[in-house]
């Protein structure tokens, strides 16, 4: 077995089927096929690790993160799956890339943001209170003489993020993730959608409402300079910017 292992490891590349009986020999306790694995996948780390790089954070110790979330898609990694390895490793190791981050109070909310969001949730409560029924949003905005756009955007961003590793049902000790609830139709379009709000979250604040205001409420360009106290020529020139940068992060 650990001559056709080593055979194995030097070829350049390895077939989906080759893949899975590595997986399978490295759950069963095989660390040599383990090993192979995560030599094969080094690339598929570096590579979700691109997308972080702008955190502030050594490369070399996401990528130690990023190997951690590749172990844990090898060991978890159901072998009835009709899909490929790197199809459900590479969101596993964004995930514990993401919850790294996130325990390390790296992903950072402005101020600003905090105390309205502050505001928002006194203000919730007072008005529950005051008028006996759960306030919308536009309560809130109107008490607050905030706009509605403000009041989603402090409470968005209050939440803390959901990890796809989250148990959302177990039985008999086999857990079920959100990962697996979450469809891979469409050329996988889901994985598109994490890449775009990844993009996303890399805007700065005003960069985020530029977004929001055109492609969430629909308005336009002389609409939303209007509503920034700059000229139309200034949102065109600053939306082109925003949307180069968001296709330069989702094309790493």
């Amino acid at each position: 077995m650990n001559v056709e292992l080593k055979k194995e490891a030097r070829k350049g590349f390895l077939s989906d089927s080759e893949v899975k009986d590595l997986i399978k020999k490295s759950q069963e306790g095989d660390q040599n096929a383990r090993d192979i694995l995560v030599e094969k996948n080094v690339r598929l780390v570096w590579s979700v690790v691109q997308r972080f790089l702008n955190r502030g954070y050594d490369p070399d110790d996401l990528f130690q993160i990023g190997s951690i979330g590749l172990l844990k898609s090898i060991d978890k990694f159901d072998l009835s799956y009709d899909v490929k390895f790197s199809t459900y490793a590479v969101p596993m190791i964004i995930g514990e890339i993401q919850r790294f981050i996130r325990d390390d109070g790296a992903v950072k909310v402005s101020r600003s943001i905090k105390e309205l969001g502050n505001k928002i949730r006194k203000a919730r409560d007072e008005l529950a209170k005051r008028d006996g029924k759960v306030p919308t949003v536009s309560d809130i905005s109107t008490y607050l003489d905030v706009s509605q756009e403000e009041v989603l955007m402090a409470q968005d961003a209050g939440r803390s993020p959901a990890s796809i590793h989250e148990t959302v049902y177990e039985n008999d000790g086999d857990p079920i993730i959100l990962m697996d609830q979450i469809s891979d139709e469409n050329d996988h379009k889901w994985f598109d959608k994490i890449a775009l709000e990844e993009a996303i979250r890399g805007l700065d604040e005003r960069e985020r409402l530029i977004v929001y205001l055109r492609y969430y409420k629909d308005q336009t360009q002389s609409e939303v300079a209007s509503r920034l106290g700059i000229s139309q020529v200034q949102v065109s020139r600053l939306e082109k910017k925003i949307l180069d940068q968001m296709k330069e992060h989702m094309d790493v």
